[in-house]
């Protein structure tokens, strides 16, 4: 057995105004890693695939993928790769933020596929209440990249992927931000 860890944290916090420590850290056990096709079309198409599924389950309108926002979360991601650390990216407050999904892992071991269906099996715990009341489980960062995806105001996005030699950094930016204290997702 490989230990593969697999971290994945929302801009809920950073929208709504809250702060909280770091994000947890997460071991999962698999049998082999298995390296995955990677490339940027690939990455479009699956994120596109994965989100706007998700949002045809709830009847929101489907996303958009955008260049300008790709390159952002592809600066960022870098950034993330680069230090090894895995933090949300510090935004100016204002009509200019925007939303952000983070996801990082064994390099190699997860397609883009699995990356946002972890995201989206976030469903599980959500209920369409007002932001933060959203999540079974009283966290609300335990639904903050479901609802990011779903959010009903959203309206593009765009994702890239980098890694240094040990991670996979995955960042999503959204355009307008979710997860919008008081607001719900739909």
């Amino acid at each position: 057995m490989v230990a593969v860890k697999r971290i994945a944290c929302a801009a809920v916090l950073a929208v709504i105004g809250c702060t909280q420590p770091g994000p947890a850290r997460v071991t999962e056990a698999v049998a082999a890693p298995v390296v995955q096709s990677r490339g940027a079309a690939l990455l479009r198409a699956a994120m596109l695939t994965g989100h706007n599924a998700a949002r045809a389950e709830v009847g929101v309108p489907p996303l958009v993928w955008d260049d300008a926002l790709a390159a952002d979360a592809l600066a960022y991601a870098q950034t993330l790769a680069r230090t090894r650390q895995f933090r949300h990216a510090d935004q100016p407050p204002g009509a200019v933020r925007q939303g952000e999904n983070l996801f990082t892992g064994t390099r190699g071991a997860y397609s883009y596929r699995e990356m946002v269906n972890l995201w989206v099996a976030e469903k599980k715990d959500f209920v369409n209440r007002p932001t933060p009341n959203f999540s079974r489980t009283g966290r609300f960062g335990d639904v903050g990249h479901y609802t990011q995806i779903v959010w009903r105001t959203t309206t593009a996005f765009g994702c890239a992927l980098a890694s240094n030699n040990a991670d996979d950094y995955l960042v999503c930016r959204y355009r307008p931000a979710g997860n919008v204290w008081g607001q719900t997702a739909f």
